[in-house]
């Protein structure tokens, strides 16, 4: 592929058409169907799917080239991993050259997945009926995760504001004192909102963790899928004091579309919990497929060229996505998202009397996410998910549009 610097909309580059990418815009759709990933496989052929948050481009070549390797020197046996497997310095190198941050390889366990990662940590750092503080909306998983395992969830609601989406410091800071939670899960950058948190945000944050000895579970794995100015900043990186209190987790599989190679990293920032965690049967929560590494490492190592044209489409589709609600659909609420390719819009104004999402998927032919299982104050609400060629957006945008013409 051809790298492509800093591209933008038709609107602002002044083209007549959008700039397209091959490999990313000229997806089939007869391919798309075909595939039995849960995305397109589970609407049927009647709707348009923009819900699940998996992106529709083919896997980055510098991915499948690894993993062919590997199937064609039959390399699939018993992994020589006596200290771990070689994601913990993959990890740790890809921290330092992204972010600056000096991420012990040593304090790196692999998982399955994030979710996973989630579990783990709240069951050996929690009990059935602890408070664990959450912003709202979230990821589904996540909240239903904190429901199965008996645990309370303190919702700790996302502003929408003029300037776009804002942690409330001060409600949180009285919800935890109120609750006497001890735990905070961190989405940053934050799904569904897309919102990435600033520098002067994140030390408030870690200075309130201090004053409440807050354990900080950060789930950071749509890092690599920050729009300049924005820029993400590990949670952990910002003083010995929040490293000790951190567990970060990762994956490459968000921002290089390997959700089915199931690997994720966990980054053990406290001392107790990595030695609770060594402490473990050491298959009790699955090993890590070797394939799966051999695919994290690949991206990781080779694949940044094919991300940065990831990013120039994802920043054109977040654009047309905004371009087409203002002129469009204006009394949808929505602010451009600063990282991921998920946009989160407010169709309460329409005060219509079925759930968006059903109104979409009726009439519009589209089949997209929201609703109450994003936690409290989402119901009304829809999550757009814009990772996919410009032909496919368009009629996505068109459902919307056409879902809602009748009420705006």
């Amino acid at each position: 592929m051809t790298f492509v610097v800093n591209a933008e909309s038709a609107e602002s580059t002044g083209s007549s058409e959008p700039l397209r990418l091959p490999g990313f815009d000229d997806l089939d759709r007869d391919w798309l169907r075909a595939r039995a990933s849960v995305k397109w496989h589970r609407p049927g052929p009647d709707l348009l799917p923009a819900w699940v948050a998996d992106m529709d481009f083919p896997t980055p070549p510098a991915v499948t080239d690894a993993l062919r390797d590997a199937v064609e020197r039959r390399d699939l046996g018993y992994p020589d991993w006596p200290d771990g497997s070689p994601l913990r310095v993959a990890f740790a190198r890809r921290m330092t050259d992204r972010y600056g941050w000096s991420a012990g390889a040593d304090r790196v366990r692999e998982q399955t997945d994030l979710i996973q990662c989630l579990q783990l940590i709240l069951h050996l750092a929690t009990s059935p009926g602890d408070a664990v503080a959450v912003q709202t909306p979230n990821y589904p998983p996540f909240l239903a995760t904190l429901s199965t395992m008996g645990r309370l969830a303190v919702p700790i609601p996302m502003q929408d504001t003029d300037e776009g989406w804002r942690m409330d410091f001060a409600a949180l800071d009285a919800s935890v004192t109120q609750s006497g939670c001890k735990v905070l899960v961190l989405v940053n950058p934050h799904n569904p909102t897309g919102r990435v948190l600033t520098r002067p945000e994140l030390e408030e944050l870690a200075a309130l963790a201090r004053r409440h000895d807050l354990l900080v579970i950060s789930d950071e794995i749509h890092s690599e899928l920050v729009y300049a100015p924005h820029r993400h900043i590990p949670f952990a990186s910002l003083s010995p004091d929040t490293a000790r209190r951190t567990v970060t987790l990762t994956s490459a599989t968000k921002a290089f579309n390997l959700a089915a190679i199931r690997c994720a990293v966990t980054h053990y920032g406290p001392d107790r919990l990595l030695a609770l965690r060594d402490a473990q049967p050491p298959d009790l929560y699955g090993t890590v497929s070797p394939l799966g590494v051999v695919a994290t490492e690949a991206a990781w190592r080779n694949g940044d060229a094919w991300q940065r044209e990831l990013l120039t489409v994802l920043d054109r589709n977040r654009r047309r996505v905004e371009q087409v609600l203002r002129a469009q659909l204006p009394h949808l609420r929505h602010h451009t998202p600063e990282a991921t390719y998920l946009a989160w819009i407010d169709a309460r104004p329409l005060g219509l009397e079925e759930p968006p999402v059903e109104r979409v998927r009726k009439a519009g032919g589209v089949l997209l996410d929201g609703g109450s299982p994003f936690g409290l104050g989402a119901d009304g609400f829809l999550r757009l998910n814009f990772a996919t060629s410009h032909a496919v957006l368009e009629d996505i945008l068109a459902g919307l549009t056409r879902a809602f013409e009748a009420d705006v």
